[in-house]
């Protein structure tokens, strides 16, 4: 196996052909890349970032071997010290685009081209996408213009600076729930809103949620975030009544799912109607040689799931590589 060096080497990177380039360091790119070193495949991850959505979770109570539970920065971190132990580094960095090169869609030995948005090229026999999926964004008026100022969408990471302030949570899954409890317990004044009438939340959670006292207004969406500098109200509204009102608020915390990342691969055609990527149960897509896996494929989004279909599609990869085995790629 390709013992990687330190990121100063990125040139050396950029000139080699990898077995496997994974795009995302969540935890379905981290167990991926775990199985594709200990296969003995040349591994490389391309990322934005250390964990994805899991690195942003305070408390992960469901995922085994935890019983009572780990935050999502140490397993974060756990899953890196993993990968780094087997020889494989991260280059930090964004996909902007992949292509294939010297190669038929369904022909193999296949060489794919990673383009980055830093002006990076990197090349690979096997591509395996874990991006995962962003925050889903309200939509509405003083949303992106208070983002960072009051609109937030990590209670992690942003929780801590309204200790003793007044902010509202929107959503109604297990994400907001869970969120809404650990804002609470950090001295937060939390009351959550959500556009139905019940919860979409594990029973488990949504016991918790009510023994905890919250407030909670039902059937009712967000119309406008207001401001001058940062959040100070929000306009809401009853979708039963249509009645609207205007509550003062310091910060607006926002859990209503999530988008798939993929504008970088839609024109190969292996999206579907809202933008996930269609895999097969070996989480092969319509591309030879590009498989995918984790939240970005429209699955149950569950690190346990992520996990598991990392696994599937290194060992995908592992089988397309040694039908090829023999093949120039050159």
């Amino acid at each position: 196996m390709f013992s990687l060096g330190g990121f100063s080497r990125v040139g050396e990177y950029e000139k080699k052909t990898w077995d496997v380039l994974i795009i995302g360091a969540g935890p379905a790119g981290f167990t991926a890349a775990i199985y594709a070193a200990r296969f003995g495949l040349e591994t490389l991850i391309i990322s934005k970032d250390l964990g994805g959505n899991m690195a942003l979770t305070d408390l992960i109570e469901n995922y085994s071997g935890f019983p009572e539970g780990i935050s999502g920065s140490e397993l974060t971190n756990r899953m890196h010290e993993h990968v780094k132990k087997l020889g494989v580094e991260i280059i930090f960095d964004e996909v902007g685009r992949i292509d294939p090169t010297d190669c038929a869609y369904y022909e193999g030995p296949c060489k794919f081209v990673v383009r980055t948005k830093n002006g990076k090229e990197y090349k690979g026999r096997t591509i395996i996408i874990a991006v995962g999926a962003a925050p889903r964004k309200l939509n509405v008026p003083g949303e992106a213009e208070f983002t960072g100022r009051g609109v937030s969408y990590c209670a992690t990471c942003d929780g801590p600076l309204f200790k003793g302030k007044k902010i509202i949570v929107v959503g109604g899954g297990n994400t907001a729930l869970q969120e809404a409890l650990y804002l609470k317990s950090i001295g937060v004044d939390v009351t959550l809103v959500h556009r139905r009438d019940k919860f979409r939340a594990d029973k488990i959670l949504q016991d918790r949620f009510k023994e905890s006292g919250i407030p909670t207004i039902l059937n009712t969406v967000v119309t406008e975030i207001k401001g001058t500098n940062k959040v100070e109200a929000v306009r809401l509204k009853n979708i039963k009544t249509d009645e609207e009102t205007e509550m003062a608020v310091d910060g607006v915390f926002i859990f209503i799912g999530y988008e798939p990342k993929t504008d970088f691969v839609k024109h190969l055609g292996i999206t579907d109607e809202y933008g996930y990527i269609s895999v097969d149960m070996h989480m092969r897509t319509k591309v030879k040689g590009i498989f995918a896996a984790g939240d970005i494929t429209n699955v149950f989004k569950q690190i346990a799931v992520a996990v598991g279909q990392g696994a599937i599609a290194a060992n995908s990869a592992k089988e397309l590589l040694e039908e090829w085995n023999g093949k120039s790629l050159e």
